[in-house]
């Protein structure tokens, strides 16, 4: 008896494939050096930051690799009142911040990177949320934090975050400690790990190349 036989499935406008085609033109952007001060750029979108060093142990077994310690969105809307935000440059922003996060935690600069895609507000979602789950960023897992904002007196009472834990420097109030910093940092170690030695398997996102924009040239 001939084995059955059903034609493949395909939904262009499903959620699932939207998302691989954010992320996948979203992962043929340049990685950028974040050594000096990001050029002014309007808009919001999708970005996600990379290790590309060899002086902290910690990322050095990512730094072959695509796969990003921070997945993030910056938006043109406040996701609790659906106001537009006054901010013409969102995901600049956004960026700048962390960049000086990642200078004031003692990381050196010039060995992180980042990529960027311009995106309405509704795909950065979706496309912010398939890197998460796909590549599971330390920063966004295990050591999470780094992408807080200090607004006002609760924010600054808050219990420092894992990230400031163990990256320590940035210029902000906590209020006190409660994390164990070598046990976070054995956690963060193990995930590492385990990206490394998962990363032949992933099947999306499909891991690209390291297309390199250096603006540290005049």
């Amino acid at each position: 008896m001939p084995a059955e036989y059903a034609p493949a499935r395909f939904d262009p406008l499903s959620t699932e494939q939207i998302a691989n085609t954010i992320c996948e033109t979203f992962e043929r952007q340049p990685l950028v050096s974040m050594t000096h001060e990001i050029s002014r750029f309007e808009g919001s979108g999708l970005y996600a930051l990379y290790y590309r060093g060899a002086s902290v142990g910690l990322y050095v077994p990512l730094a072959s690799l695509q796969v990003p310690v921070y997945a993030g969105q910056a938006l043109s809307s406040n996701s609790a009142t659906g106001e537009r935000v006054r901010e013409r440059y969102p995901l600049h922003s956004r960026l700048k911040q962390h960049r000086l996060s990642i200078m004031e935690g003692g990381l050196p600069i010039a060995e992180f990177r980042f990529r960027a895609l311009l995106l309405p507000d509704v795909h950065a979602d979706l496309g912010e949320n398939a890197l998460r789950v796909g590549y599971t960023p330390v920063w966004n897992s295990k050591l999470k934090g780094f992408g807080s904002k200090e607004q006002g007196p609760t924010t600054r009472q808050s219990k420092k975050s894992k990230w400031d834990t163990v990256h320590d420097g940035r210029r902000r109030t906590h209020g006190g400690v409660v994390h164990d910093v070598e046990k976070l940092v054995g956690e963060a170690e193990a995930h590492i790990a385990r990206q490394v030695s998962d990363y032949d398997k992933l099947t999306w996102p499909h891991p690209g190349t390291d297309n390199y924009l250096d603006l540290d040239t005049p």
